[in-house]
């Protein structure tokens, strides 16, 4: 296990925890698969797995309130399963610290392309490029007002004090960072950020916006209605 990708998944119904548990390990992942919510925060603390896949609606510990109290602990991406795509616990997976999440019925290559982009992510993103340019402070650090971004050291400061992001958040702190003052859409978040090669839901994007702003400062990313969001310059 040691040399694969540990996925922790979380799931009530024994059909699709087994199906999805063999689909997964024939791609090379080493599967954790758990039947409640409770059972599956145990196994995470036990294992520390590299990416967590919960289901919305499972029993104990429901999955919006386990990836809660998973992002309490920890920064591991974290997918979540809905069986509704226009459901309101996508919205509130997300507003709790979920990264993206997959529709079911899925299919097993999709799900398995999702992890994949989001692996890559997460790995990209204690690896930052050096940027310089307007506002720049120093090698590697830009400042905006009172926020500071350490593209090298991977660390942010709001007026002095460290501001703690997730992998995602950081990677479109960076991607806002790079271009002050210029609007970039849904779509273009999606493929820069998110990695998806195709269309996929904008309010992954809104949602981890609207996170972002609660930690960087509400009027620090833009609106610009019809059209994206802009980090002002």
């Amino acid at each position: 296990m040691a040399d694969q990708t540990h996925v922790l998944f979380v799931e009530d119904d024994d059909v699709i925890r087994e199906a999805t548990q063999l689909a997964l390990e024939r791609d090379g992942f080493a599967v954790t698969a758990m039947p409640d919510g409770l059972s599956g925060l145990e196994a995470f603390r036990a294992h520390r797995p590299d990416i967590a896949l919960l289901d919305v609606m499972v029993p104990g510990l429901d999955g919006v309130s386990l990836c809660r109290r998973i992002r309490d602990e920890s920064t591991v991406p974290v997918i979540m399963l809905s069986a509704r795509a226009d459901s309101i616990d996508v919205v509130l997976g997300l507003e709790a610290g979920a990264d993206d999440y997959v529709t079911k019925p899925f299919d097993g290559a999709v799900l398995v392309a999702r992890i994949r982009a989001v692996l890559r992510r997460f790995g990209h993103a204690s690896g930052g490029t050096r940027t310089e340019g307007a506002g720049a402070a120093g090698d590697g650090v830009l400042t905006f007002g009172d926020l500071e971004i350490d593209t090298e050291g991977m660390e942010v400061r709001r007026a002095g004090q460290p501001v703690a992001l997730t992998p995602t958040e950081m990677r479109l702190l960076l991607e806002f960072s790079s271009a002050p003052g210029t609007v970039l859409s849904r779509d273009k978040l999606l493929e820069r950020v998110w990695d998806y090669g195709w269309g996929g839901d904008t309010r992954v994007v809104d949602v981890h916006v609207q996170r972002l702003r609660t930690k960087i400062g509400q009027d620090r990313i833009e609106t610009v209605r019809g059209f994206g969001y802009k980090l002002k310059a």
